[in-house]
C-alpha cells in the first residue's frame, strides 16, 4: 500500500466531522476555489465540477490524495444553495415547506501523483412536514443554518422538520458521502478496516 497523505479541501467543519468517523489521519485546507454557477449548469454537473475544482485547487500537495465535495439542493426546479442570511433561510424553509426536495452532493479523490481523479454524485431525497412561519422562524434562530445548502442542519433540530428522509448515504445530506468516499479510498489502499 502506497502511503499518502489525506487532504480534505474544505474548511467546513460538518465535513471534516464527517470525515473523522472512518478514523483515518487527514488534515482540511482550505481550497481556492470560484463556486460560481455556470450558465444552464445542471445540479449534477454543477457539485461534480465543484467538488472535484476544490479537489484540484489543492493539487500542489504532493503525494496526496485531496477530497473535495459541494453540495446543492432543489427547490421547484432552481439550484439553491447556502442562504447566507436569515431572511434567506426563513425564504428557502417557507419555500421547502410541505414538499419533497433534492439534494446533489458532488465527491472528488484527486490524486497529486497520477493526476487522475475519481468523481461521483449522490442524491438525498427529504420531505418537509408543513411548517407554520413561527415554526420556521423558530428553528433559524435557534440554529441559524445560514452555511447550510437548504437552510437546515440534519444533524440537529434540523430532523423536527422532516416527515421522510430518503437516500443511500445519511452522511451525504450532511454534506460528505461517506459510503461512495470508503470505496473510492479503498481503489487506493486505504481502508478505514485495515
Amino acid at each position: 500500500m502506497e502511503s499518502f497523505q489525506l487532504i480534505l479541501a474544505s474548511t467546513s467543519p460538518y465535513r471534516a466531522e464527517l470525515l473523522g468517523k472512518l478514523g483515518l489521519n487527514f488534515t482540511a485546507k482550505a481550497p481556492n476555489f470560484d463556486e460560481t454557477i455556470q450558465p444552464n449548469e445542471t445540479p449534477e454537473a454543477l457539485v461534480q465540477r465543484l467538488a472535484l475544482g476544490k479537489a484540484q485547487a489543492l493539487s500542489a500537495e504532493s503525494n496526496a490524495l485531496i477530497i473535495g465535495s459541494d453540495q446543492v439542493c432543489v427547490i421547484d426546479g432552481a439550484i439553491i444553495g447556502k442562504p447566507l442570511t436569515r431572511a434567506n433561510a426563513i425564504a428557502q424553509l417557507t419555500q421547502q415547506s410541505g414538499k419533497t426536495i433534492r439534494f446533489y452532493t458532488g465527491l472528488a479523490l484527486y490524486d497529486t501523483n497520477t493526476q487522475q481523479s475519481d468523481v461521483k454524485v449522490d442524491t438525498f431525497d427529504v420531505t418537509f412536514r408543513t411548517l407554520t412561519t413561527q415554526q420556521i422562524e423558530r428553528y433559524v434562530d435557534v440554529e441559524q443554518p445560514f452555511y447550510c445548502a437548504g437552510s437546515f442542519m440534519s444533524e440537529g433540530l434540523g430532523i423536527t422538520l422532516f416527515s421522510s428522509l430518503n437516500g443511500k448515504d445519511p452522511n451525504t445530506l450532511v454534506g460528505l458521502p461517506l459510503i461512495d468516499l470508503v470505496t473510492m479510498l479503498d481503489a487506493h489502499g486505504i481502508s478505514p478496516l485495515n
